[in-house]
C-alpha cells in the first residue's frame, strides 16, 4: 500500500488567476492593433499572464528543457526502431550537443536537464547530477508483467515532485517538457488507451523512428496485452504507472502535477508527455490549466490524450523525434506572445474635446460706432419717430 495520498493535488492546485486574465484582456483591447489580428498569439499572452499572476506579463527569461529518461523492457519485442536498452546513446548524444533537441536549446540559448530514471546502463556513465534520481535499471515487459513495484512508482513519482521544486526554486520560469526513452510510446499507448477507453490499435502509432507494418503490429499487440492488464487498476492512478507505464512516465506524472502546484507553466512535448499529463488530469481536474501543448507529433494517442484535455497545439509540424525538440520549437511563440502582450503601445484616450464656450462680444470701434449711429437707425428711434410725427398730426387737426 502506497503512502502517497495523490488526492492532495486535487487541493493544493489551483487555476491560474482568472481576474489577472480578464485584466490581460482588457489591456489587449487598449492595445493599437485589433483584438484577434495577432491570432493564438492574443491567447497565449493572455494564458500566460494568468500563469504568472501579472498583467501586464513578464517575459520568458529563464526556460529549461527537462527530459527524463528511461528504457523500457516491452523495447525487447521489437515495437521500436532502436534497439532495446539503446537510451542511454541518445542521452549521451543529447549531453554532447548531437542531438536535434541540443541544437535547439543552443540556438535558443536554453538550457538542458537529463533526469536519468531508468536507463538499462551503469550509472556511472553519466554525471551525478544525471543519475542521482535514478529508480531502477529498465523496466518490466508490460505486455506480461508490471513495469514496476508499487514502491518503485511511488519513489519515481516523488522523484518528479522534487525535479519540479528543484526548477521552481531556481528560478525557472517556464519548463519544456520532454522524454528519452526506448519503448516509451508503447507504454504512452497503454495509458491513453486505458483512460480514454479506446481500442490499442486506434493509439498506437510508428513512434519517433518510423517502423515498418510488421513492427507497427507488433506494438499494437503489445498495447492491447498491456491494456487488458490495466483495465482493472484504472481507478488507482500510482498502480496504473507501475502496471504499464514506467519510472520515467511516473516522474513525468509527478513533475507535472508539482509544477501545477508551484504555479510554473509546462510546455508539452510528445505523446509520452501528453499520456503523463493525461494521468495528472486524472488526479487533479485543475492542472492542465497549467500546461501548454506545442505540436502535432502526428502520433495518434497524443491527439487522443490532448483531445480529451482539450487542449489545442500550437504548432503542426510533423515533429516525431521527441527529445523536446518539437516543443522547444513553441518557445520563440510563447516569448512572442509574451512581448507583444506586454509592449504594444495603447491607443491614446479619445479627448472630449473643450466644452463650448459662449463667443465674446465684439469690441466695436469707436468711430464705427457713430458710422453705425448716424447710418443706421434703431428701431426705438424709429418707433419714436413715427410717434412723434402721428402726435403733430393730431394736434393740427384738433387746431
Amino acid at each position: 500500500m502506497s503512502s502517497l495520498n495523490l488526492d492532495d493535488f486535487t487541493d493544493l492546485i489551483e487555476r491560474p488567476d482568472g481576474g489577472v486574465r480578464r485584466d490581460a484582456e482588457a489591456r489587449r483591447e487598449r492595445q493599437i492593433v485589433p483584438p484577434g489580428s495577432l491570432g493564438r498569439l492574443d491567447d497565449l499572452g493572455e494564458w500566460l499572464a494568468a500563469a504568472q499572476g501579472s498583467s501586464p506579463v513578464r517575459p520568458v527569461e529563464r526556460p529549461r528543457v527537462v527530459l527524463f529518461a528511461g528504457d523500457h523492457g516491452i523495447a525487447e519485442l521489437g515495437v521500436s526502431a532502436r534497439p532495446a536498452g539503446s537510451a542511454s546513446e541518445l542521452v549521451r548524444e543529447v549531453i554532447e550537443g548531437g542531438r536535434p533537441v541540443s541544437v535547439l536549446a543552443r540556438r535558443l540559448g536554453v538550457p538542458v536537464r537529463v533526469v536519468d530514471m531508468a536507463l538499462d546502463c551503469d550509472p556511472d556513465m553519466f554525471p551525478e547530477d544525471v543519475v542521482r534520481h535514478r529508480v531502477r535499471r529498465g523496466s518490466g515487459r508490460i505486455d506480461i508483467e508490471d513495469a514496476l513495484t508499487l514502491e518503485e512508482a511511488e519513489a519515481a513519482f516523488r522523484a518528479g515532485v522534487a525535479v519540479a521544486d528543484e526548477e521552481a526554486d531556481s528560478g525557472t520560469d517556464l519548463v519544456v517538457l520532454g522524454d528519452i526513452s526506448v519503448g516509451g510510446t508503447t507504454a504512452a499507448g497503454a495509458l491513453v488507451a486505458a483512460l480514454c477507453g479506446t481500442d490499442a490499435s486506434v493509439v498506437t502509432g510508428r513512434g519517433g523512428e518510423a517502423i515498418d507494418d510488421l513492427a507497427w503490429m507488433r506494438k499494437c499487440a503489445a498495447v492491447r496485452d498491456a491494456l487488458r492488464r490495466a483495465r482493472p487498476v484504472l481507478g488507482e492512478q500510482l498502480q496504473l504507472l507501475a502496471t504499464v507505464g514506467g519510472a520515467d512516465l511516473a516522474a513525468m506524472t509527478g513533475f507535472l502535477l508539482q509544477c501545477a502546484v508551484r504555479k510554473l507553466p509546462v510546455v508539452l512535448d510528445g505523446v509520452v508527455a501528453a499520456a503523463c499529463a493525461l494521468v495528472g488530469q486524472r488526479v487533479a481536474f485543475r492542472a492542465p490549466d497549467w500546461w501548454l501543448a506545442a505540436h502535432k507529433s502526428g502520433e495518434p494517442g497524443q491527439a487522443k490524450a490532448l483531445d480529451r484535455m482539450a487542449l489545442e497545439p500550437l504548432l503542426d509540424q510533423g515533429v516525431k523525434v521527441g527529445e523536446g525538440a518539437g516543443a522547444l520549437l513553441a518557445l520563440p511563440l510563447v516569448q512572442a506572445a509574451a512581448a507583444l502582450a506586454a509592449e504594444l503601445p495603447e491607443k491614446p484616450e479619445e479627448s472630449q474635446g473643450p466644452e463650448k464656450s459662449e463667443e465674446p462680444e465684439k469690441s466695436v470701434e469707436p468711430e464705427a460706432a457713430e458710422a453705425s449711429a448716424t447710418s443706421v437707425p434703431s428701431e426705438a428711434s424709429e418707433a419714436s419717430s413715427v410717434s412723434g410725427g402721428q402726435h403733430e398730426e393730431k394736434k393740427r387737426e384738433t387746431e
